[in-house]
């Protein structure tokens, strides 16, 4: 049985800046799910509330029927694997240590035969076997991206949330990564959410997209409803055209020469390089 997410009234503040209000969203399918949205739009905010990093200023988050903010983080580790965009760890350890600490909520800090068959397992997964033995601060930043998603995935979860997992990635990368991803979710039948910049690499892989545009769900269901002339215009302030391809809605954009740079359009954050909330 999938373990469900359900946000009743959901309202998050950093301060006197309300990112989310009202915020009711169900998601109980299995599959990969996309999390879209303009920067500073609160899509980091909606997996940071999942996971207990933070507390809702407003309404609760369930897991499974449970309010997230009683249960423990013991508990969570168990359920919810998490990986960050970006990590500072620079540790000195070898790919594989690296990958089986996501073992660590499964096995506590004995390392199991099994453990080190579900590690290697990961690795093959995300095609890094040839780098176990390398010292994980010695690698490139995509290298680094795929051994932080192999650890996620080492972690067995029943939800898998990942922030931009193929932004250092080339683009075969990203399209092995989303693919697997999407395989994966499906096969074990468990949710993988993951933050999406990209709409046309959402559109083609995932099963459900949820747009996110100033505090609200601007739009959320198949590529085919959410991927559309107006939901983008509305949201990105773009002009587009979409055609088909492989059977999915597919983004041509029309640039804009004339194009504000300074301006943002209207939601929180700019397009000065500021992370995502």
């Amino acid at each position: 049985m999938v373990m469900s997410i359900r946000a009743e009234g959901l309202g998050v503040s950093y301060g006197d800046i309300r990112v989310w209000k009202d915020i009711d969203l169900d998601i109980s399918e299995p599959g990969l799910v996309a999390i879209l949205g303009p920067n500073g739009v609160g899509k980091s905010t909606f997996m940071y509330t999942i996971n207990k990093i933070l507390e809702p200023t407003e309404g609760r988050v369930l897991i499974d029927g449970t309010d997230v903010m009683d249960m423990d983080y013991k508990d969570i580790a168990k359920i919810i694997a998490y990986v960050p965009q970006q990590s500072n760890e620079t540790f000195a350890m070898s790919v594989l240590d690296t990958v089986l600490m996501g073992r660590y909520p499964v096995s506590g800090f004995v390392t199991t035969k099994e453990d080190i068959q579900v590690a290697t397992s990961c690795l093959k997964m995300m095609g890094i076997t040839d780098l176990a033995m390398r010292n994980f601060n010695e690698l490139s930043a995509g290298q680094h991206q795929k051994v932080m998603i192999a650890r996620g995935l080492a972690q067995e979860p029943q939800i898998l949330m990942l922030d931009e997992p193929t932004s250092n990635l080339d683009v075969y990368h990203q399209y092995y990564v989303m693919k697997l991803l999407r395989d994966i979710a499906r096969e074990k039948g468990i949710i993988i959410l993951v933050i999406c910049h990209d709409l046309n690499i959402a559109s083609r892989f995932a099963d459900r997209l949820i747009l996110l545009s100033k505090g609200v769900i601007g739009a959320d269901g198949t590529s085919e409803e959410v991927i559309t002339k107006e939901n983008i215009k509305n949201v990105y302030d773009m002009d587009t055209e979409i055609i088909t391809v492989d059977e999915r809605p597919y983004i041509i954009y029309h640039a804009d020469e004339n194009i504000d740079v300074g301006r943002g359009s209207g939601y929180l954050g700019s397009s000065s390089g500021q992370h995502d909330l």
